[in-house]
């Protein structure tokens, strides 16, 4: 087929031209609307269900909610797991669905899901909040919002009603989250020994406060002819105006409500604060939909924060903490820069070799008209220029003009037999057109299998295969159209010379196959030695997932003993920040306390100062830090993994059970023993985190003589300590918003246990009687926070590696006594980047068992027979030993990266061989012996296989070296490329004529057989 197409472009050469003009304008018309993104938009469908019950405890939470919802939802169908945090007050059930489920319908059954056990829940807990995830991954830009003139009070009002209500409007952003800051409320702090006076309760107050500040629709009128709607109007208007509300005393009489406390219009108890530099700010945190283009997300952020800028009062000012967005241009320059210096180093190459002008330009000509059209496509199956689809396209530039090399010099051989170009472009196309499509065929058929991948690795990686199938079957249709019909009428006529002579100046190849053929168990020997040698390597290469690279953004976490007091967290942070100040690769420090509304916690994010003026590495500094963060006391410091794909650190590890103690008791195991391996540092255990608690412990036959519920005595506590649920507060109206009224006791007094023993609880015939005569209070704990997955128990350990691979480590941690092994009752759970690791490792062996079953499959089509393929294949094992060897000799993981340079590996290693096979059955017809058709098709393809490989190793040195951002993180890749296809090469040209001479005769087997076992070569050159 593909030499008909090439008669047909060689005798009509303008709609050939016409069809690349329009395929080139397209291209580059896709590429300038092409988004620009770090990864592919990977939709994972996850739903949560999030419940807040104020006051209560992560254990009464898992109880009574949490165990609860994870019943009512574990019969919904497509589940991949279910993952549950329970921390004080609240609840945030995670369903994952598999792939591929319709997210809407899955958050449907969802919500009728949890509707139906509605009525087994806690009254007083918030309802349920149901949605499905928007965003995709974390903040892409955070901004912290600083003044010389305004409060924290007064910035968190602008952030909350006018900045984040305008950047709300920009496409694409899901979200926006304030960082630090306070919230507006109105302020009931009652005084206990009013109450105590009047014989009120706080829960009467708030009862009769939310009564009576009410606006309520009142039905419709038609008074004087005309209709009206209703209205009760029970709101207050002012502060002063509900200072002044009436409240019912039990005797009938009334007080007004200020002559039980303050009043105040203020803020709520400050949960979380924010730092930059030590001073006070306001942060917000941008996130963004799902299917929107990251950098164009926030660039448009971007814009919209100018023009607010430009609206505020010049106090106010924006200050840029970080955006995911530069570190993305730069990796994209990066890869750009890498993808045209690729190109232009496989041009030199070309034209060293073939030292033509005319010839080396129809060559490179390939370059171009292979992928620009391929952006069209990129367009039309709506991917991104992200890190995946531009590495495929910068691994895949020496490819690309393989085909079109092959092609050309085949049309100079003819050239040299004295034909005119026309004729040699006729006689050349269709001789090496077989040839030109096998190779084809073979790369595609080696990424089809990506496309069934499944799990995020499949989504991950079939951007990246569709595109090196695109691109190489472009740069097909070029050599089989464009490359012979500028052949025929751009190149001149040589002088005839048999190529027979011209390749004696190949005399070294020739003597070298010469002897390999007269000792091919010798040959087959080596081979398989250094095959079997490579696999020896694998112990001695690390082995990871993706390299953290350098992106100048430092992510601390930062945990105190849990019942730490906001105040003792905001000291540590400020004594954490004046060491980081002190380092020269410091520019700032941006320091967040009440990570998930725990005071106890905090995260910093230090800004480094551009990677070209520090002399150390991100990582470097981050091992330096170490050791001084281990100076401030009873504090844990770890940095985040911004690398990782799945935990923010580099190592996790789950254990699950349903038997609490023994999986409490396992994890300390662990835990210790973990801390014995050199190079885990900053390890962690979930199961450590205790807090103090008050338990109030009610006397059930002191409660039942008075008349008093255990309902009753936890409202009571709850709505004097922290008021009332947010849903059921009343509200105080403003103009353009609603403002919630807090009743409690006045926290003054909370520090005092006596308050607590003396509120009063409701009784029989309405008496009030104080707490301490129908309960018992004690000092206790209980966890901080309780993690679930899939409807266990379960402990996270985690850690940070220094000087270790994430493989070597899960080895060590593997053979510890602890893990052998665990109890029955214990298992361990698969997560974070070492259960992505195994994901993606075994994904990649299915697939690449596939994709050689495919290249078979073609092979077998193209050349109608089950044995010559097999030939072919074998250049497949060859290439491995030298992938592996440039690993271990570069000290790079074999990890994500390095595994995807092994697929696009089983690709182009086939190439050669093909085109080795493919000629020597060309010689087989011509009448020549099985020597002299392996020999001359070695030698008259050495030159085009050399170029090829040479022209393909060329393109990779720039990802090889690691230059630009984020080089590092895809330098592995291009090594193992290097590394296979160098030794493939040398190996193929050797190995692969031998075992074709075992392959051919295969049909004559009992002859060989008996020549063997008289220890006869049966094979002479004649």
């Amino acid at each position: 087929m593909s030499f008909h197409l090439s008669t047909w472009s060689i005798k009509n050469p303008v709609p050939t031209i016409v069809m690349f003009l329009i395929l080139g304008v397209v291209g580059i018309f896709s590429f300038l609307n092409l988004g620009i993104d770090n990864n592919p938009d990977i939709d994972v469908p996850a739903v949560t269900v999030s419940v807040t019950q104020r006051g209560a405890s992560p254990s009464e939470l898992e109880s009574e909610v949490t165990k609860k919802i994870e019943d009512s939802i574990a019969g919904i169908g497509n589940i991949d797991e279910i993952r549950s945090i329970i921390t004080d007050q609240s609840s945030t059930t995670t369903i994952t669905f598999i792939l591929g489920t319709d997210s809407n319908q899955a958050t449907n059954d969802v919500r009728n899901a949890v509707a139906q056990i509605r009525q087994n829940l806690p009254l007083d807990i918030d309802d349920p909040i149901i949605k499905r995830l928007e965003f995709v991954g974390g903040s892409i830009l955070t901004y912290a919002i600083s003044s010389d003139q305004r409060s924290v009070e007064e910035l968190s009002d602008l952030v909350d009603n006018k900045i984040i209500r305008d950047l709300l409007n920009v496409k694409g952003v899901a979200s926006i989250e304030r960082i630090g800051g306070v919230d507006r409320e109105i302020r009931v702090d009652l005084d206990p020994q009013r109450l105590k006076a009047y014989n009120l309760t706080a829960t009467e107050v708030n009862q009769q406060v939310t009564n009576l500040n009410l606006n309520l629709p009142g039905g419709r009128s038609e008074i004087g002819g005309t209709e009206q709607n209703v209205r009760t109007l029970g709101s207050a208007a002012t502060v002063a105006e509900l200072s002044n509300y009436p409240i019912m005393l039990p005797d009938g009489e009334t007080v007004k409500l200020s002559s039980l406390g303050s009043v105040t219009d203020g803020f709520a108890e400050p949960r979380q604060a924010a730092y930059l530099n030590n001073q006070p700010v306001v942060g917000f945190s941008v996130f963004r939909s799902t299917g929107s283009t990251l950098v164009k997300v926030e660039q448009e952020v971007k814009k919209a924060v100018v023009q607010l800028q430009n609206t505020l009062p010049p106090d106010v000012s924006f200050n840029l903490i970080f955006t995911r967005g530069d570190s993305i241009r730069a990796s994209y320059d990066s890869t750009i820069n890498s993808l045209i210096i690729g190109c232009i180093l496989t041009i030199i190459t070309v034209g060293l070799f073939l030292r033509d002008w005319r010839i080396t330009l129809i060559t490179t000509l390939a370059l171009p008209l292979s992928i620009i059209p391929t952006f069209w496509v990129m367009q039309a199956l709506g991917y991104t220029l992200n890190g995946m689809t531009l590495l495929a396209l910068a691994l895949a530039v020496g490819n690309l003009v393989d085909d079109a090399i092959c092609m050309v010099e085949n049309i100079e051989q003819h050239l040299q037999m004295g034909k005119s170009p026309y004729q040699a472009a006729l006689d050349g196309a269709r001789e090496i057109g077989l040839a030109v499509v096998a190779t084809t065929a073979t790369v595609v058929a080696v990424f089809i299998p990506l496309a069934f991948m499944g799990g995020v690795p499949g989504q991950f990686f079939r951007p990246f295969g569709v595109v090196v199938a695109v691109s190489t079957m472009f740069s097909t249709l070029v050599a089989t159209t464009v490359t012979p019909m500028l052949s025929a009428y751009l190149l001149k006529s040589k002088t005839q010379n048999s190529t027979t002579a011209k390749s004696s100046d190949r005399g070294p190849y020739r003597s070298l196959l010469k002897w390999s053929l007269s000792h091919r168990l010798t040959t087959l020997f080596i081979a398989i030695t250094f095959f079997i040698g490579s696999l020896q390597l694998l112990p001695f290469i690390p082995k990871g997932l993706i390299d953290s690279g350098d992106s100048g953004l430092s992510i601390i976490n930062v945990e105190l003993p849990p019942g730490s007091q906001l105040s003792k967290t905001r000291g540590v942070m400020q004594e954490m920040t004046e060491i980081f100040q002190e380092q020269p690769e410091v520019a700032s420090i941006l320091t967040t306390i009440g990570k998930n509304d725990q005071v106890n916690s905090g995260v910093a994010y230090v800004n480094l100062v551009p990677k070209k003026q520090r002399s150390v590495s991100q990582l470097e500094f981050q091992e330096r830090m170490r050791e001084d963060l281990k100076l401030i006391p009873g504090v844990r410091v770890s940095f985040n993994s911004l690398g990782g794909a799945g935990s923010s650190k580099d190592l996790s590890i789950i254990l699950k059970s349903e038997n609490s103690p023994i999986l409490t008791q396992t994890a300390q195991n662990l835990e210790q023993q973990m801390r014995g391996i050199r190079g885990l540092v900053e390890i962690v255990s979930s199961a450590s985190l205790v807090k103090p608690e008050i338990i109030i412990t009610p006397d059930i036959q002191r409660a039942t003589d008075l008349g008093v519920s255990v309902e009753a005595i936890a409202r009571t506590a709850s709505l004097a300590l922290i008021g009332d649920n947010d849903a059921n507060l009343a509200k105080f109206n403003l103009p353009d918003r609603q403002i919630p009224i807090r009743v409690q006791i006045d926290p003054q007094f909370r520090s005092d246990i006596e308050t607590i023993k003396n509120l009063r609880v409701p009784g029989a015939n309405g008496t009030l009687i104080p707490l301490s005569a129908v309960a018992d209070l004690t000092l206790g704990s209980g966890p901080a926070e309780i993690n679930r997955f899939n409807r266990y128990r379960q402990i996270t350990l985690e850690a940070n590696l220094q000087g270790l691979s994430l493989g070597e480590a899960m080895d060590q941690i593997k053979a510890l006594p602890a893990f052998n092994p665990l109890p029955p009752e214990v298992s361990e759970q698969p997560s974070g980047d070492a259960k992505i690791m195994k994901e993606v490792f075994d994904g990649f062996i299915a697939s690449l068992s596939l994709s050689v079953f495919c290249i078979y499959a073609v092979l077998v089509l193209l050349y109608n027979n089950f044995l010559y393929p097999l030939a072919i294949l074998m250049a497949l094992p060859l290439s491995v030993g030298g992938a592996f060897l440039g690993l271990l000799i570069m000290q790079k993981e074999l990890g994500l990266f390095a595994l995807i340079g092994i697929v696009l590996l089983m690709g182009l290693v086939t190439k050669n061989a093909i085109l080795l096979v493919d000629f020597t059955l060309v010689g087989l017809k011509e009448g020549k012996s099985v020597s002299q058709a392996i020999i001359n098709a070695g030698v008259s393809r050495l030159r085009p296989i050399m170029m090829t490989s040479i022209s393909t190793l060329a393109g990779m040195v720039p990802i090889a070296l690691g230059l630009g951002a984020d080089g590092s993180v895809r330098s592995p890749m291009a090594i193992a490329v290097i590394g296979g296809f160098t030794t493939s090469t040398l190996l193929t040209l050797v190995v692969v004529p031998v075992i074709f001479t075992y392959i051919h005769a295969l049909p004559k087997t009992p002859k060989l057989l008996r020549r063997l076992a008289k220890g006869q070569d049966w094979y002479t050159e004649r």
